[in-house]
């Protein structure tokens, strides 16, 4: 049975201040995630908004274990920290590694590449905010088409971003999945899952962010929510190599109705100066991989 808000464990595990931008959606995950988990978690954290978030010590904002790591090498930190609690016999622990888009999709593919094809006992957790946010807005293999940051600061980025999850699940792993602060209960419930199976898991979060996507900050989960409901992010796992879609997306899909992504974008600055012709390129690109999904759902 599906969770929902207010039967979600009331206990927290970040305290009240931290230092992450106003609006920054990975309070909400990071909230979610290790509600999921019980507390019972080590996370492995390369150089990243996220390490802003938590702190550094004796200030840490949370009150579960943070291991900071080189950027090219959170999956292979992680692994290690599992094999060594396994040997320790602390198999109630789960480790996970938990990356931006930039930590993960480039500088952190080769690491997080290896342990999935060791099958490391990792719950690997990327959030994509889109950019290399903590180092000044750098395009990523992330970024969306058409979205401008500080190194595409004229026609915005000419390449769709990269598609992580269908990269891990050439990797044979046993459960991927994609999740949203806009959508908790979806992100808990998924968490709850992944903590329970054994292997590499790989989970793909939206993660909205007004200092980058350059909106309001109180406006995070509205931008959350007409991710998906635009398409442009989609609700789906893939648990041994089946794929349903979930939450949202899959209500969506049912009733065959999804917003124009100009909906979505509108009020995000990184887009006020894409072209008309580069937003139907971007529409088009959703459009096409939202069929995809839904047929792909369907036929599994």
């Amino acid at each position: 049975m599906a969770t929902n808000i207010l039967s979600l464990p009331e206990q927290e595990f970040m305290l009240p201040g931290n230092r992450a931008c106003a609006g920054c959606s990975i309070g909400i995950i990071f909230r979610h995630v290790t509600k999921a988990l019980d507390g019972k978690a080590a996370f492995v954290v390369p150089a990243s908004c996220f390490t802003v978030l938590c702190g550094m010590y004796p200030s840490s904002s949370v009150t579960v274990p943070i291991i900071n790591s080189v950027f090219p090498g959170t999956a292979a930190c992680a692994s290690g920290l599992a094999a060594s609690l396994e040997r320790q016999g602390k198999t109630d622990m789960t480790v996970v590694a938990m990356a931006g888009d930039g930590g993960t999709a480039d500088i952190g593919i080769q690491a997080l590449s290896g342990a999935a094809e060791r099958g490391a006992n990792i719950l690997f957790i990327c959030y994509d905010n889109e950019a290399y946010m903590n180092t000044g807005t750098q395009r990523s293999g992330m970024t969306p088409l058409a979205a401008r940051t500080s190194t595409t600061p004229t026609l915005g980025k000419i390449q769709p971003p990269k598609d992580m999850p269908a990269i891990l699940e050439a990797h044979g792993i046993p459960y991927i999945a994609t999740a949203s602060p806009g959508y908790p209960t979806d992100l808990y419930d998924k968490v709850q899952k992944a903590r329970d199976i054994r292997g590499t898991r790989y989970m793909h979060l939206s993660a909205p962010c007004p200092a980058g996507w350059h909106y309001e900050a109180k406006d995070t989960v509205a931008m959350a929510k007409l991710a998906v409901e635009t398409g442009t992010f989609i609700l789906a796992e893939t648990v041994e190599g089946v794929y349903r879609l979930t939450g949202r997306s899959l209500s969506m899909a049912k009733a065959g109705k999804r917003k124009p992504v100009r909906e979505f974008i509108r009020t995000q600055g990184r887009f006020s100066r894409s072209s008309e012709e580069a937003l139907d390129e971007l529409q088009q690109w959703v459009d096409n991989r939202w069929e995809a999904a839904v047929h792909r759902h369907e036929t599994s």
